[in-house]
């Protein structure tokens, strides 16, 4: 079985280590007996993933990559560790492709003419009802 990213990139399952965990939180019963959470790691450096993918993964600013390149990726929020195994695929599937998204580069519009008249008008206007509200001088 293996994690699909693309139409050419997939995980084996091999690469990803995942363990069951007991959840934290408030509890109920089974609490002390049944690992429903699961703790999923993955090491970038050591993975089959393209050139591409690694360097731009381990240049991301996520709190869920440590120093070391590893992704950590902890999903309890089902009760049961099969729903819970595949929402932490799904979550480093979407990290993964998050990177190979490429962002428009922005281009700087300008105010158009008759927009910055407007705005100086509005400020002449402002500053006039400012200056009315000052003292009188008497003659």
């Amino acid at each position: 079985m293996s994690l699909h990213i693309s139409n050419t990139v997939t995980i084996d399952e091999n690469e990803i280590g995942i363990s069951a965990i007991r959840a934290s939180g408030s509890g109920g019963q089974k609490v002390n007996k049944v690992a429903a959470a699961v703790h999923l790691r993955f090491d970038i450096a050591a993975s089959s993933l393209p050139e591409f993918y690694k360097e731009k993964l381990l240049s991301l600013k996520d709190k869920r990559i440590t120093k070391e390149g590893i992704i950590v990726i902890k999903s309890q929020q089902h009760r049961s560790q099969e729903q819970n195994r595949e929402e932490a695929l799904e979550r480093l599937a979407e990290l993964i492709k998050s990177v190979n998204t490429v962002q428009k580069k922005r281009i700087p519009t300008k105010p158009t003419k008759g927009a910055v008249n407007r705005r100086i008008q509005s400020k002449k206007k402002h500053a006039a009802k400012k200056k009315l509200r000052g003292k009188v001088e008497r003659e």
